[in-house]
Parts: C-alpha cells; sequence; structure tokens
C-alpha cells in the first residue's frame, strides 16, 4: 500500500494530519513504518479499506494508540477523492469501531480532529460521536484540535 500512501500523503489531502503534504519522502516513508509497526507494538492498528472487488487502496481506518496518547483512538483518512461521497469510509470506520470495541475490548473511543477538517468532523457525527471539550489531546499534537467520543457499544449511530 506504499505507493497509494505515498500519493495520499504528497497530497493536500494530508494537510490535516502529521506533517501534512510537505514531508518530505524520506519522513513520510517513516510515517507510514509507524502506521504498520504500530501492529507489532500494540497488537492492532488500522485496516486500509478498499472497494469490495478491487485490491486499490482508498484509504485506512482503525484503532489507534501511539505511546504517550491518553486515550485510544478510532482514526480515518480518506487517500482518494474515489472513497469519497459514497459512505465508504464511514462503512470501515463503524466496523473498525465495532472490532475495536467487541475483539479488542475496548470500553470507550475517541478522534482527534484538527478544528478545521469539517468532513472528518461530519463523519465523526455521523458516527454518533460527540464533542468532548474536556477531554485531554496527545501533548505530542502541534495545535489544540477537536475530541469527539464515540457512543458505547451497542449504541446507534
Amino acid at each position: 500500500d506504499w505507493p497509494h500512501w505515498r500519493s495520499f500523503h504528497g497530497s493536500d489531502r494530508a494537510r490535516f494530519i502529521g506533517g501534512g503534504p510537505d514531508l518530505p519522502e524520506g519522513a513520510s516513508w517513516r510515517a507510514f513504518g509507524h502506521v504498520v509497526g504500530h501492529w507489532v507494538l500494540r497488537g492492532f492498528g488500522m485496516f486500509v479499506f478498499t472497494i469490495k472487488g478491487d485490491d486499490t487502496a482508498l484509504g485506512m481506518t482503525g484503532p489507534w494508540f501511539p505511546e504517550g496518547w491518553p486515550e485510544h483512538e478510532l482514526g480515518w483518512t480518506a487517500w482518494s477523492p474515489a472513497a469519497e461521497g459514497r459512505g465508504l469510509v464511514a462503512e470501515a470506520a463503524r466496523a473498525a469501531r465495532d472490532h475495536a470495541f467487541t475483539a479488542l475490548g475496548w470500553t470507550t473511543a475517541v478522534s482527534y480532529i484538527d478544528s478545521d477538517n469539517l468532513r472528518s468532523i461530519a463523519l465523526a457525527q455521523r458516527l454518533g460521536a460527540v464533542l468532548d471539550p474536556k477531554a485531554q489531546q496527545p501533548a505530542s499534537f502541534d495545535a489544540p484540535g477537536l475530541v469527539y467520543r464515540h457512543p458505547a457499544p451497542g449504541a446507534t449511530a
């Protein structure tokens, strides 16, 4: 999935994630390694999603908990415009959240979202997450953002 990540990470689509589109390719490679390594270090991580019957990586979503973060996160990125406007990211995020709550035993999950990322805010709300202004954010973030708390397992969204 590296070519799809590299294309995404070098585009304006990456402006709301660490380093954004101005990140040199070597740093983008290391960020991709972080995604892959999370599976090794935590035993879980982001899932790359595709359209059924097509292996083209369109984005990723899943449980995320880097060292030093205050809470478990459900994260997502849409790598391609083909992933938008069809409910694909929402479907994948719901499945990933269900996995985190059932298979991983999480009792809560948040999504850390840049306050200017209106599409991600809309998706969090579509998933039933609510703004939690009292939630702590990762200290490593460059600027404060928003924290959306996801509904408990079994809640409808």
